[in-house]
């Protein structure tokens, strides 16, 4: 299995925990779970109403007197607009699961920076105590140079101030890993002095991925719209559906008292009246105006997301360009350093013969230094740019 593979394992399984413990993806998922619950509360109907009266002078009828009134009612939803609410309520939650998408997706991007970051830095550490051991081999040199006169002590000086600005850069980069230890521990949402493990090397691949601009439309933060526009047209449809009439049933009971000293049919017979009712919406306004405001919503939706497809299609070729301008740089570093270690050769073979110069090694050394901090720096903007490019185009 290659390191970069072993490194990709690990680094996904940082991202799972941090997507796991997040407080943000939290609340991005109780936000979901209130959205989904909105659509068992779409299954109403008005309350039922229930009102009593008695008559304080009894009306009389032929049958006798009316002693109280007592009516249930039940107003319904026109046909289809439970449907319609029930729609509009999913097509919202399906708008919030989007959104957890989104937020695992940036955080993974955080993480992953993050990760580059610390590989860098501990990339450097590497070479700086490469170079300081390498110049501390130099120092011995000199200081037997010296003692058969063939250097003089200010050349063991010069070795000497250059291994303190090395030792100083090295104990720098330490203090920055530790920062940045707690920020990429943070986005895991743990102790920040816990340690990270970061695998040793990151190599180039021999040939990058190529992506086309069509897999944007399939980025979360574009499909947030195309969900967006759709709970539009849902609610378009339930505000047609709340626009209809309303039926409504019920049923009085009135008790009536019988008539004293008189035998007949009918006589004290209680009253039964099933009724029948419609609310008419006469005025209207309310939904003209509501449907006007789902079109221009609609038209405000299709803009930001033709604003935000062209910002993400930006970041796209930024990132691509930029990966390759990494491939190029680190290519050209290696063959730089390649010669610079030919340099250094010549150097220790020109130190057998007794004619080494230690200026020269320090100038070496600082190009060999310098080469190697490119490569890392390019093959760092290499990764971060592929996250970039992952962020925007992978599922």
């Amino acid at each position: 299995m290659s390191i970069e593979t072993l490194q990709s394992q690990t680094l996904d399984e940082y991202i799972n925990e941090a997507q796991t413990n997040s407080p943000e993806i939290q609340s991005y998922t109780l936000r979901h779970t209130i959205a989904k619950e909105k659509v068992n509360e779409t299954h109403w109907i008005p309350n039922t109403e229930f009102s009593a009266g008695y008559f304080v002078s009894e009306p009389e009828t032929r049958t006798g007197a009316q002693r109280a009134r007592f009516s249930a009612r039940q107003m319904l939803p026109w046909f289809g607009t439970i449907t319609a609410r029930e729609n509009y309520a999913t097509s919202m939650a399906d708008a919030k699961y989007v959104e957890i998408v989104i937020a695992k997706r940036k955080l993974a991007f955080s993480v992953s920076q993050s990760y580059y970051r610390l590989y860098k830095i501990k990339a450097k550490q590497k070479v700086l105590e490469k170079n300081i051991q390498l110049l501390k081999t130099y120092e011995k040199l000199a200081l037997t140079s010296v003692e058969v006169g063939k250097s003089s002590a200010v050349d063991v000086l010069r070795l000497q101030i250059r291994l303190n600005e090395l030792q100083q850069q090295k104990e720098v980069l330490t203090e920055g890993y530790l920062g940045e230890q707690t920020t990429f521990n943070k986005l895991l949402n743990r102790d920040g002095t816990i340690a990270v493990i970061i695998f040793e090397e990151l190599v180039l691949p021999n040939e990058d991925e190529v992506y086309t601009n069509d897999a944007l439309m399939l980025n979360p933060e574009i499909l947030k719209y195309d969900k967006l526009y759709e709970s539009v047209i849902q609610s378009e449809v339930l505000n047609q559906a709340e626009g209809n009439p309303m039926i409504g049933f019920g049923l009085d009971y009135v008790p009536v008292s019988e008539r004293p000293n008189m035998s007949f049919n009918d006589n004290g017979k209680d009253i039964f009246m099933p009724m029948v009712s419609v609310s008419i919406p006469l005025f209207n306004k309310k939904y003209n105006s509501k449907g006007k405001q789902n079109e221009l919503r609609r038209l405000e939706i299709e803009s930001q997301k033709a604003e935000r497809l062209n910002v993400l299609a930006s970041a796209f070729a930024k990132a691509i360009s930029k990966r390759n301008q990494a491939r190029i740089k680190f290519n050209t570093q290696e063959k730089n350093l390649k010669q610079a270690n030919d340099a250094e050769e010549i150097l220790v073979k020109n130190y057998e013969t007794g004619t080494i110069d230690f200026n020269d090694v320090l100038d070496i050394q600082e190009l060999q230094l310098k080469f190697q901090i490119n490569q890392i720096e390019a093959i760092t903007t290499y990764y971060v740019q592929s996250a970039v490019v992952n962020y925007l185009i992978n599922q």
